[in-house]
């Protein structure tokens, strides 16, 4: 599933409309409302990038990133969040972060480091 794309944010209309606008794209998308249903997958670590958002209950973004490097997911991670700090998006580029995306984005934006991420994560694999 190498143009798959996780998408994990526990807001349901997030993940509705970033999964109806990556598929008009052409990627193939896979849905979850936490960062322990994106760990208990088995299907996410053959995607090619996660779309990450920072503030969830449970996992937190940054929790879900370390779990990520724990298990040996060498997945290009795209961090989102309404609620952006200097800290937050430090944090999260030095966790392995590929891009820090602030909501609202545009589509273009994401539809820009989705790409990227996924040329990247391509380089990781081979």
């Amino acid at each position: 599933m190498s143009r798959g794309v996780c998408i994990v944010d526990d807001d349901a209309s997030v993940r509705k409309s970033l999964a109806n606008l990556l598929r008009s794209a052409g990627f193939v998308t896979l849905l979850f409302a936490s960062g322990e249903e994106l760990l208990a997958s088995d299907q996410a670590p053959t995607a090619g990038c996660v779309l990450l958002d920072l503030k969830m209950p449970g996992l937190t973004g940054l929790d879900v990133q370390r779990e990520l490097a724990r298990l040996g997911w060498r997945l290009p991670v795209i961090c989102m969040s309404a609620h952006w700090d200097d800290l937050a998006i430090e944090a999260s580029l030095r966790q392995g972060a590929v891009a820090c995306l602030g909501k609202p984005f545009s589509e273009e934006a994401l539809l820009k480091v989705v790409e990227e991420a996924l040329a990247s994560g391509e380089q990781i694999h081979t």
